[in-house]
């Protein structure tokens, strides 16, 4: 791949032309396209995560979710990618052959997603104009921390995706209450994340997704890493589906300087760890 491939890997800006809250990316994780959508326009979040891109100390353009605009955007872009006329985009030129697809609809963007009051219908609305444009193979991604899976609005909208070819990737960044706390910077208690992953997982697979790095250039111990593999084996044990574990790394600018990525060998180790400690499947996905 170019090294211009390699650069939109890095560039998940949530900005596209004129849109307002639905945008391309070409996703590593997703393995092709994905078409972001992003509920949060105001950059609030109830976490605040260290390794975050989203610099909140600026102001947004946009506060609210305009619902009709998210719609007819979304539409469009199903359409523009379909076509193929993104790849007639500059900043897409590059793309590989192999990546030309559209592998997912994923809300997530400036916060946390579920926390958009509406979550449920929302779901809903763009499940059907998914299904108007024949795409039953691209998926409805939810990229969550799961820090409202107990509210009904949100187990509806989970309802939704579950009969919409939709996968939940629910953050898990921890072991501890300690390093949650050093890492996600939330007053959401560290427990509840974990029981309402456990939770959700007992209705319908999960994906883990579980970003570490260098913390004043200080990788996570053994010991963190040691109960982080305890608490994926205790949402095991409570009858949670974990389809995937997704070990990461910094890929792109933070807002915190003293983030740095971890090295290739120390992604590996935490997820052969995973694998021997849980028996879960582990995708690694460096710095680069």
């Amino acid at each position: 791949m170019s090294d211009s491939s390699l650069n939109l890997y890095q560039d998940h800006s949530r900005s596209w032309q004129q849109n307002k809250f639905v945008y391309p990316v070409l996703s590593r994780r997703s393995k092709g396209i994905s078409i972001g959508v992003n509920l949060n326009p105001d950059k609030i979040c109830n976490f605040d995560c260290i390794y975050c891109q989203v610099d909140r100390r600026s102001e947004s353009e946009t506060r609210f979710v305009g619902l009709d605009q998210l719609l007819v955007e979304l539409e469009h872009m199903f359409e523009f990618v379909k076509s193929g006329d993104l790849f007639k985009e500059e900043k897409f030129q590059e793309v590989p052959a192999g990546l030309r697809r559209l592998n997912d609809v994923a809300f997530s963007g400036d916060g946390e997603p579920t926390t958009y009051k509406n979550f449920d219908e929302l779901m809903q609305l763009a499940a059907d104009i998914k299904a108007e444009h024949d795409l039953d193979d691209c998926k409805m991604v939810l990229i969550t921390n799961a820090s409202m899976f107990h509210r009904p609005v949100v187990q509806r909208g989970l309802e939704v995706l579950d009969k919409n070819n939709g996968e939940v990737w629910a953050k898990l960044d921890a072991g501890t209450q300690e390093y949650y706390e050093l890492i996600d910077r939330s007053r959401i208690k560290f427990q509840q994340v974990l029981d309402n992953i456990a939770a959700a997982a007992q209705v319908r697979p999960l994906v883990i997704q579980s970003l570490f790095m260098n913390v004043h250039d200080e990788p996570p111990t053994p010991a963190e890493i040691a109960a982080y593999c305890d608490r994926l084996n205790e949402i095991k044990d409570a009858g949670g589906q974990i389809k995937l574990v997704q070990v990461y790394t910094i890929a792109r600018q933070t807002t915190e300087s003293y983030v740095t990525p971890l090295a290739d060998a120390k992604v590996d180790e935490i997820a052969t760890q995973v694998e021997n400690s849980t028996g879960l499947s582990a995708e690694v996905y460096y710095g680069r």
